[in-house]
């Protein structure tokens, strides 16, 4: 397959993948694999949840809110909601909200994450409440403590548009070397502005850029080991005046 110019697909509209080692899809259009080659599902529980302070932070909070960039296979949802579900106590409610430019196809999805048979069960929901085309924002209530938004199209748009008061972020779109637009000063302003107080971010980033343009959003940030052998990532929470500055 030839590579395609992003630009040319419209926002919204699914992207042209390969298959790789069976079910591994790489975008053709940002020439980048949707998640760690050595295992994308450890590396959401290294990357996202730990360097967002998950699961602890949910005990005793009645609702939690959590941002994504990026939504891809919904690898890092599916892996979420597992670990929500063993943590989570009666009465409280996640609401995992996503933004993504090239929404995939159920059958897409499915694929993509058989790969992992810890996360069967959340792979199943997932693709038969998947609409068939979908567009807008897709909201699907997974069960009573558990609703999963995508909102389809240019990431800076959907978080202009929503609702402040997330608590925390993963910022996982395709490499800042092939995906720019992602991970641009005006979008960390947004992610920053739309956090709650205290409100946490994680990236398996660590580019030089993509650090000071958090700094300039409005966040203190730290960084930390990475997963499988990456000497970096980044994560931190966003900062009062004083605190702005790298650590």
């Amino acid at each position: 397959m030839t590579d395609v110019n992003p630009d040319q697909i419209g926002a919204g509209a699914p992207q042209p993948l390969e298959w790789r080692d069976g079910d591994m899809p790489y975008s053709t259009a940002f020439g980048d694999h949707f998640y760690c080659q050595t295992d994308g599902r450890l590396e959401c529980g290294h990357v996202f949840l730990a360097g967002n302070g998950l699961p602890e932070r949910w005990n005793g909070r009645q609702a939690f809110l959590i941002g994504e960039l990026g939504f891809g296979t919904g690898l890092n949802f599916a892996e979420t909601w597992r670990q929500w579900k063993l943590h989570r106590a009666d009465g409280q409610h996640l609401h995992f909200i996503s933004f993504e430019l090239h929404p995939m196809r159920g059958e897409e999805i499915g694929r993509a994450l058989s790969h992992w048979p810890e996360i069967d069960v959340e792979r199943e929901s997932l693709t038969a409440a998947w609409p068939h085309a979908p567009a807008g924002a897709v909201s699907l209530n997974l069960d009573s403590q558990t609703t999963l938004s995508v909102v389809c199209g240019r990431a800076l748009d959907g978080v202009a548009a929503a609702k402040p008061g997330f608590d925390a972020w993963y910022l996982d779109g395709f490499a800042p070397s092939r995906n720019s637009d992602m991970w641009s000063e005006q979008l960390m302003r947004l992610v920053c502005e739309k956090s709650a107080a205290g409100g946490t971010f994680a990236t398996y980033a660590a580019a030089g850029f993509v650090r000071r343009n958090l700094i300039a959003a409005g966040f203190a940030v730290e960084r930390r080991q990475g997963f499988a052998g990456k000497r970096e990532m980044l994560c931190g929470a966003k900062a009062s005046p004083d605190q702005r500055t790298d650590q």
